[in-house]
């Protein structure tokens, strides 16, 4: 009879470890790459299921062909506030899958905003117009092993120009694409 007991009380625990609900990471950081540029980004805990990321970095462009001179690249500084729903974490843990450094899906309002600071280019005297976007977008994070990870998302959404700050007669307003691919290592 005590082993009996004893079976159902190890069963009921292992039941009761199982059924705590998934959340989250309370903090989690790193950096990643992508195509066209360099990020380093912090995700902090809002709820069981919403983080807000805030990241720092570096958007990147690439242009040419018969109507340039030449081939172009460059770099400018990129800020971004993203709340996040990772809303399959819960789905995740019953199917025995990692949910640790929010890996999982998610539904974001990427936040961005390209200030006019400066530009790292291989051309002279290349300037950005600042601009500010907002792109609801659904993602992708998974983790390769323990600290590497790879994302992934897809969005539209809209952007303002500040164009008036360049010489412009008005500024300008337009929809705004996000298609991201992005490894990364998370600290």
């Amino acid at each position: 009879m005590k082993r009996v007991l004893l079976t159902m009380a190890l069963c009921g625990m292992a039941l009761m470890a199982k059924s705590q609900t998934a959340s989250v990471e309370k903090l989690t950081y790193g950096i990643q790459t992508g195509f066209l540029g360099i990020w380093v980004h912090n995700e902090s805990k809002l709820t069981n299921s919403i983080a807000l990321r805030t990241e720092i970095g570096f958007d990147s462009g690439i242009w040419g062909g018969s109507f340039y001179d030449g081939t172009g690249f460059l770099m400018t500084p990129v800020i971004t506030l993203e709340p996040r729903l990772y809303y399959n974490l819960n789905k995740r843990v019953r199917k025995s899958r990692r949910i640790d450094g929010n890996s999982g899906n998610f539904i974001s309002l990427k936040t961005s905003y390209h200030p006019d600071w400066f530009v790292i280019s291989n051309t002279e005297n290349v300037s950005v117009i600042s601009d500010i976007s907002i792109i609801p977008t659904w993602g992708i994070r998974r983790n390769a092993g323990k600290h590497f990870t790879y994302e992934t998302g897809i969005g539209i959404g809209y952007r303002y120009v500040f164009a008036k700050q360049a010489g412009f007669s008005e500024n300008k307003s337009e929809a705004a694409f996000n298609l991201h691919l992005r490894l990364g290592y998370r600290f």
